[in-house]
């Protein structure tokens, strides 16, 4: 009895030094994996200023109020293909298509916290070597007294069977999966900016193209104008000519003008079917034609009235927001790969039916069950923790000056376009008094000709000045409705 008393002793002593070891080795383990690299915490770029006018004082607090297409550039015929564009371009439509993949990987990362549950069913058959560890064990326990019939092992081929659930689950402890779970997250936010971003651009490609095409419009109205003017010329010219009060010289360079208008008007006509093309394709149409309005439309100065809060209106570009949100992501990236270099715990388990014959194997006696935990703690891994804890850690440094560079560029880029809209009202003002003035003296040229004041030369002149004064007064137009643009993808886009 006393030796047993002792044997029993002996088995407590050991089991409370195996504890005490286990004890200081987690200790040790997690002193170990305290002194883990810092994530930098580079979240907020330079502080915008107040206002884009550095010689206004007041700020506005205002909150932004989001665009709209139609009340931006007022024009229903525009509003219409930007609708069909949403619908039909391709590369839009692929966009959706990522959108949901990044859904997909957000749902996989939220379950990463669940515990994994598996049913399983196992079965198989072993014959064991008579100089086996098993197969004695097995050939023994058969002659074994304490043993019911049922127990009796089959020593030819022994089965093994198993129906029942299994379980495992890491416990986060350190944030590793909820930190992965969070970049997935703002990655899937920043594919919907991605996508808002894209159908900007998409919207503001149309819409130069639509302009484009009102210009050439009006271009070739322009010339189809000159053209009946410069044949009134050429009439009198050579009706002259036939009472010899005009030369041959007089009706060549007139000739010559004119053929020189026509051949200007006919390469218009091709880059009017060009442009239709490629605004056809944005639109994911074959062919057909693009009904467009007779001039500019535009709602713009109603945006430009408007106070704008800088801060509201810059993080709400849907450039800087998808930066922002992958400024978020990889900083989380960061944070999972430190909890890298923490012990992990995992817990599990099994519990199901068991047995080594088919007859016992639904029996309670072969209800079986196992609880599992375990603490893994790295140690040497060839530098791989480092590795990517460093790759993590730069990564989020690339992305701070990524958003910090969308920052400065969306103010920059705002600023000097508000600028721009208001200096393109006194252009158009200017050109269109140049072209009444053109008009009045190609009118008083054909008069001074008449009358023997002027030769022909002033006609050509005055009515090729007025011809370029026109088309350079499309062009500004043009170019304002492409400020305009411009100005609705710095505000941040929107179609409704």
């Amino acid at each position: 009895m006393k030796e047993i008393l002792n044997q029993y002793k002996n088995a407590d002593m050991q089991f409370i030094r195996t504890t005490k070891s286990a004890v200081i080795i987690t200790g040790i383990l997690l002193l170990t994996a305290c002194s883990a690299p810092k994530v930098s915490n580079k979240l907020d770029a330079a502080k915008l200023p107040e206002n884009f006018d550095a010689q206004r004082k007041e700020a506005s607090t205002e909150t932004f109020i989001p665009l709209k297409t139609e009340t931006f550039f007022k024009d229903p015929k525009l509003e219409v293909l930007l609708k069909k564009a949403i619908a039909k371009n391709p590369d839009y439509l692929i966009m959706q298509e990522r959108i949901l993949i990044a859904n997909s990987h957000l749902k996989v990362a939220k379950l990463a916290l669940l515990p994994s549950l598996d049913l399983v069913a196992d079965a198989s058959g072993t014959h064991f070597g008579k100089y086996t560890m098993e197969g004695v064990g097995n050939y023994d326990t058969n002659f074994s007294q304490n043993i019911t019939e049922k127990q009796r092992i089959n020593e030819d081929v022994t089965p093994n069977l198993f129906l029942g659930a299994k379980v495992s689950w890491e416990a986060d402890i350190w944030g590793k999966l909820s930190n992965r779970k969070k970049a997935a997250q703002q990655r899937f936010f920043a594919s919907q900016q991605g996508m808002r971003l894209l159908q900007t651009r998409l919207l503001g490609d149309i819409a130069d193209l639509y302009f484009k095409l009102i210009a050439l419009d009006k271009q070739a109205a322009i010339y189809d104008n000159n053209l009946k003017t410069q044949e009134k010329a050429l009439d009198i010219v050579s009706a002259q000519r036939s009472v010899g009060k005009a030369t041959e010289l007089a009706v060549q360079q007139f000739n010559a003008q004119n053929n020189n208008i026509h051949a200007e008007a006919s390469e218009l006509k091709l880059s009017i079917d060009q442009t239709e093309k490629a605004l056809l394709t944005l639109l994911g149409e074959y062919g057909g034609k693009i009904d467009r309005s007779n001039d500019f439309l535009a709602g713009h100065l109603e945006v430009l009235n408007q106070k704008i809060s800088v801060d509201s209106i810059i993080h709400k570009r849907p450039d800087v927001s998808e930066a922002y949100f992958e400024l978020l992501a990889s900083n989380a990236d960061a944070k999972s790969a430190r909890a890298a270099f923490f012990p992990t715990v995992n817990l599990g388990g099994y519990a199901g039916f068991n047995s080594f014959s088919f007859n016992t194997f639904f029996d309670a006696g072969s209800f079986a069950w196992q609880l599992l935990g375990g603490l893994t703690a790295p140690v040497f891994n060839k530098g791989q923790i480092k590795q990517e804890f460093y790759v993590s850690n730069r990564r989020q440094e690339i992305s701070f000056l990524q958003y910090q560079n969308a920052v400065t560029t969306a103010f920059n880029e705002l600023s000097a376009l508000l600028h721009r809209n208001e200096a393109y009202e006194d252009v158009l003002k200017y050109k269109l008094n140049e072209i009444d003035h053109l008009e009045i003296a190609v009118n008083v040229s054909n008069d001074l000709y008449l009358s023997g004041y002027a030769n022909y030369l002033e006609i050509i002149n005055a009515q090729k000045n007025k011809l370029q004064a026109e088309l350079d007064f499309v062009d500004i137009q043009l170019r304002n409705a492409n400020s305009q643009v411009l100005l609705y993808k710095a505000l941040g886009g929107g179609i409704n």
